[in-house]
C-alpha cells in the first residue's frame, strides 16, 4: 500500500507558530481583563497563557453560544478533540497545536482541562444552584482549575501545597465576582447563579431579579455575597510570595483588576442592572506600570545583594 506523506517538520513548525499567533489574537480581543496581566510576563509565558486562554474561551463558548444548536454534542465533540490533541492530532483546529505545545512544555496535568469542560457543561444542566456548596463546585471547575493551570506556566513554590490552596481561593473569588457583576445578563439567559438558600434567607425572589429591583433586601443579599468574595480574596492574596518573581506582577495585576470590579459593585450600591461594574482602561494600564516598576526595583535590589 502506498504510504501517505507525513507533514514535514517545517510545516509543523509553521502551523505551530500560526496557532500561537491565532491564540494571541483571541486573547487580545476577548480576554479584556486577563490580557492586561499577560503583558507583564516574559514572551514565552505570555504566549502560553494566550494558548490556554484560547482553549478555555472556546470551551466556554461551546456551552454558551446561542448559535450552537446541539450544545451537548458540541461539548462531547470538544472533549473528544481534547483527547486527540493530547495525542498530537489537532484536526483542523487553529487553537489545539499551541495548546498542546503549552501543555507539554509546562507539564500541565490534563485533568485540569477535563474538569474545566465538566464545569462549562454544567451550564447546560444547571440553571439554578440550591446551596453555596453546589455553586462552589461550579466555580472550582470553571475558575479554580484555571488558577492551577496558571501556576504551572508561571512557576511556584510547591512546598506544603499552599499555592494550590490559595489558587483555588483565587478562582472562587474571581468567579463569584463575575457572577455578581453579571446577575442581570445571566437572568436574561435563564440562569441564576446566586444560591437559592441565600435568596430565601434575604427574601429575594426570582421575580425581584427579573424586575431589576434594587430593594433593601437585594442590597443586603449583595452585601453578604460581596463579603463572601472578599474572604476568598484575602486567602488568594497569600499566593503572591509563592509565585516566581517573573509571575508576581501578572498575578498582582489580575488580582487588582478583579478586586476592583468587586469594589465597583459596592460603590454602585449593588446596582448591577443599570451600571456594569468595571475597571477603566487607564486604571488597568496604571496597574501594569506599577507592577512593572515594583518588579524592576525588586530585581535591582536582588542584584545589589549579589
Amino acid at each position: 500500500m502506498p504510504q501517505l506523506d507525513r507533514p514535514s517538520h517545517q510545516f509543523m513548525q509553521d502551523r505551530l507558530r500560526a496557532s500561537y499567533r491565532y491564540c494571541e489574537r483571541i486573547a487580545r480581543s476577548q480576554a479584556r481583563n486577563f490580557y492586561y496581566s499577560f503583558v507583564a510576563l516574559p514572551p514565552e509565558q505570555r504566549a502560553a497563557m494566550c494558548a490556554v486562554y484560547a482553549f478555555m474561551r472556546y470551551s466556554d463558548d461551546v456551552s454558551d453560544e446561542a448559535a450552537i444548536t446541539d450544545r451537548f454534542d458540541a461539548i462531547q465533540s470538544w472533549r473528544a478533540a481534547l483527547d486527540r490533541a493530547l495525542d498530537g492530532d489537532y484536526g483542523d483546529s487553529l487553537i489545539l497545536p499551541a495548546f498542546h505545545d503549552t501543555v507539554c512544555r509546562y507539564r500541565i496535568p490534563a485533568q485540569f482541562f477535563y474538569e474545566l469542560i465538566e464545569g462549562t457543561a454544567m451550564d447546560l444542566t444547571h440553571t439554578r444552584y440550591e446551596t453555596w456548596d453546589d455553586l462552589y463546585l461550579y466555580c472550582y471547575r470553571v475558575a479554580s482549575v484555571v488558577g492551577f493551570v496558571c501556576l504551572h506556566i508561571w512557576g511556584f513554590d510547591a512546598a506544603e501545597g499552599k499555592a494550590l490552596r490559595y489558587a483555588e481561593a483565587c478562582g472562587i473569588a474571581f468567579q463569584l465576582t463575575n457572577i455578581l457583576r453579571d446577575i442581570g445578563e445571566d437572568y436574561d439567559r435563564g440562569r441564576i447563579y446566586l444560591p437559592q438558600e441565600d435568596m430565601r434567607r434575604f427574601c429575594v425572589s426570582e421575580a425581584d431579579i427579573g424586575s431589576r429591583s434594587l430593594s433593601k433586601a437585594f442590597q443586603a443579599l449583595m452585601r453578604f455575597e460581596v463579603e463572601r468574595a472578599r474572604s476568598y480574596y484575602a486567602e488568594a492574596k497569600k499566593l503572591l510570595p509563592l509565585l516566581s518573581k517573573e509571575a508576581q506582577p501578572t498575578f498582582a495585576i489580575m488580582y487588582r483588576i478583579y478586586r476592583g470590579i468587586l469594589d465597583a459593585i459596592e460603590r454602585n450600591n449593588y446596582d448591577v442592572f443599570s451600571r456594569r461594574a468595571r475597571v477603566s482602561t487607564w486604571r488597568k494600564v496604571r496597574y501594569v506600570l506599577e507592577a512593572w516598576v515594583r518588579q524592576h526595583r525588586s530585581l535591582e535590589l536582588d542584584k545589589e545583594k549579589e
